[in-house]
């Protein structure tokens, strides 16, 4: 019988394939995103990776109904709460479309290159995070005072040791608004107000698919070391190989291609349907 999946679990096999849901896969997600260690990779990221192959693989064609919810669950044997994370991912590439009372419909055979978080592009999002968040580091490290540097410290340490997601997320969003707040300029703050939804979104879906969160804790560090030398070139460079690293990491998330098939006994197989 095949292995739960939940949240805390890792499946046991590489690949991606109809055959089984993937296990350990190359640091940074799905489809071989290079990284330094191989990693263990969530059930929602296994889930996500088994489902967008058989898409790509012309398993599920363009205007086919994936099976429902509850069916998904059956066989995969996974949690609704992982499944409804994978689909919206799916959603999210641009594979798929959910649609009220009928259920979750593909839409294309490969993933979009940019992906929508919330209500913006994902390039759209990136530009303006490009004239707005790097300048903004080089205020802030002129302008900081003692209270943001604690501030930003504090959040950061929290961060780094957090080990789930949801709580990391909004962390990330908050490092953000504080750099904005220590640039001391209202209309800064106000822009990734209005962003931060998308950002969250997108945060998400880099760490569950793209292992960011170490990385980006290490970067975070870099900006709020420059700030505290009121370095402003510094924490410019230090935002720009932020926002640098997020654009590499999302190209190489939905670029990817499908593992190879495991063996039987790399990797669990869904469920077999009952014989009728």
């Amino acid at each position: 019988m095949t292995p739960n999946l939940s949240d805390s679990q890792t499946a046991s096999g590489p690949g991606g394939s109809p055959g089984g849901v993937p296990g350990d896969m190359p640091s940074g997600g799905p489809g071989g995103v290079p990284g330094d260690m191989p990693r263990r990779v969530s059930a929602m990221e296994a889930v996500l990776h088994h489902l967008r192959g058989a898409i790509e693989r012309g398993e599920y064609a363009v205007g086919d109904k994936l099976p429902s919810e509850a069916e998904l669950c059956r066989r995969l044997e996974v949690s609704r709460p992982v499944l409804r994370e994978a689909l919206r991912a799916l959603q999210t590439m641009g594979l798929t479309v959910s649609r009220t009372g009928k259920g979750t419909f593909v839409v294309s055979d490969g993933a979009v290159a940019d992906p929508t978080f919330g209500d913006y592009a994902a390039s759209d999002l990136l530009e303006v995070r490009r004239h707005v968040e790097i300048p903004v580091a080089g205020y802030a490290a002129q302008r900081r005072t003692p209270e943001d540097l604690d501030h930003l410290t504090h959040l950061l340490d929290r961060m780094e040791r957090e080990t789930d997601t949801t709580a990391w997320v909004a962390m990330d969003t908050l490092f953000h608004l504080a750099v904005a707040q220590a640039a001391r300029n209202p209309v800064f703050r106000r822009v990734i107000e209005e962003i931060r939804d998308a950002l969250a979104r997108q945060s998400a879906f880099l760490n569950e698919l793209g292992g960011r969160r170490e990385q980006s804790n290490r970067e975070h560090r870099a900006i709020v070391e420059a700030l505290i030398d009121n370095s402003a070139p510094d924490a410019e460079q230090a935002m720009a190989h932020h926002l640098t690293r997020v654009e590499t990491t999302l190209t190489q998330i939905v670029t990817a291609t499908p593992g190879p098939s495991p063996t039987p006994d790399a990797a669990p197989t869904p469920k077999p349907e009952p014989q009728p």
